[in-house]
């Protein structure tokens, strides 16, 4: 099992702030897809990953990163600001 968390637009597209999913991904982008069969609103949601950042674990990765024995997922938008 894995926790994902929508923050900002992600959360008012998935309707959710976090779920617990049971996966099978390898990757966070595998992940993504999986979401992205789902339902119509994960496919909203996800359709420009170049306006999407995640952290696994609390930790800033790429789409290409491994989710083995992560516990958590955060999607969010980039940061801005100071």
């Amino acid at each position: 099992m894995i926790d994902v968390l929508y923050f900002a637009w992600l959360r008012e597209r998935v309707g959710l702030p976090r779920e617990r999913l049971e996966t099978s991904a390898a990757t966070v982008a595998d992940l993504v897809e999986e979401l992205k069969v789902r339902e119509e609103r994960y496919a909203f949601a996800f359709q420009d990953l170049s306006a999407i950042r995640v952290a696994v674990d609390q930790e800033l990765v790429g789409f290409d990163a491994p989710l083995a024995g992560a516990r958590e997922v955060a999607f969010f938008p980039p940061m801005t600001g100071g």
